[in-house]
Order: C-alpha cells, then sequence, then structure tokens
C-alpha cells in the first residue's frame, strides 16, 4: 500500500479495533492525535518534522488509570517476524512520555501485542534505513498480550 489515504484507512480501521477493543476492557477512549485533525491540517503537519505527527491515536481512562495508545497497523514483517518502529516515532514517544510522565504510552500492533517505548528501545536493534529514515526492529515474540496488559473483557470477567 503504498497511496497514503489507502495507508490512512487500514490506520483508521485498526485506531477503531483498539479503541472498541479497550472499551470492551471497561476503559472509556477517545479518539486525540493527528488523525482527529481538518484534511488541510493533516496535510501539512505531514510536510514536516513536527513531534505533532507521531501524538498517541487514543487515550483511555478506567477507574484512575489513564493510558495512551499508539496504533501501529501493519507489523510485524511477515519475512522476519519482527516490529519495525521508526526511529522518530520512538523519539516522539520517549519525548511524550518524558514531558506528559505518569501517562504510560503504548504501542498495539496489528495482532493486538503490545510494547512500550522503553521495550523497544531495550529489546531493538536499529533496523533498515529506508527513504523515510531509519528504524528500531524487535522480534514480536517479546510483545505482550493485550489481554495481559489491558485485561479480559467485560464479558469474560462476568462469565
Amino acid at each position: 500500500m503504498t497511496d497514503w489515504h489507502a495507508r490512512k484507512k487500514v490506520g483508521d480501521q485498526h485506531e477503531h479495533r483498539v479503541a472498541q477493543e479497550l472499551e470492551d476492557r471497561g476503559w472509556t477512549v477517545q479518539f486525540c492525535g493527528q488523525g482527529t485533525y481538518p484534511a488541510a491540517i493533516q496535510q501539512a503537519l505531514s510536510r514536516t518534522d513536527s513531534h505533532l505527527r507521531q501524538f498517541p491515536d487514543l487515550i483511555a481512562a478506567r477507574g484512575t488509570d489513564v493510558i495512551t495508545i499508539d496504533a501501529k497497523t501493519r507489523m510485524p514483517s511477515l519475512r522476519t517476524g519482527r516490529y519495525a518502529i521508526s526511529r522518530k516515532c520512538l523519539n516522539a514517544g520517549l519525548q511524550f512520555l518524558g514531558t506528559y510522565a505518569p501517562i504510560p504510552l503504548y504501542y498495539v500492533f496489528g495482532q493486538m501485542s503490545v510494547l512500550t517505548p522503553a521495550e523497544i528501545m531495550h529489546y531493538g536493534s536499529t533496523g533498515f534505513r529506508s527513504p523515510d529514515g531509519s528504524y528500531y526492529l524487535v522480534n514480536s515474540h517479546l510483545a505482550h498480550r493485550f489481554d495481559d496488559v489491558f485485561g479480559a473483557p467485560a464479558s469474560l470477567m462476568t462469565a
């Protein structure tokens, strides 16, 4: 998928899936970040190096817990079984944590597995360099199960 609009559509679907899964576990979810801006702002922002481009996609709360989510759709690599996280994305995530701590940031991948920015830094190795920049590669087997991080769906807990 090289077309930005096609990638955006898939990304939006994943964000909605993650939001629904969180809501099923009793979290209250709000969309935030670049995806919530009008198209003209998204397009203008895409031509900058601003960390606003990498702002988390979702913010959620359950009780007194508050978290943020950056939904990552097109991972892992089917050839290597590793997640590829751009250096720009990880740097923005680490700066987000430094600014908004103690609100955690989680990356939720396409198969609903989860890693934190610190885990990517710890487990990751610098990978390929594409025209878009360099990436950290992390073995997908090191990721956490969604239920282990955010709880089981309420329907399973009451059954």
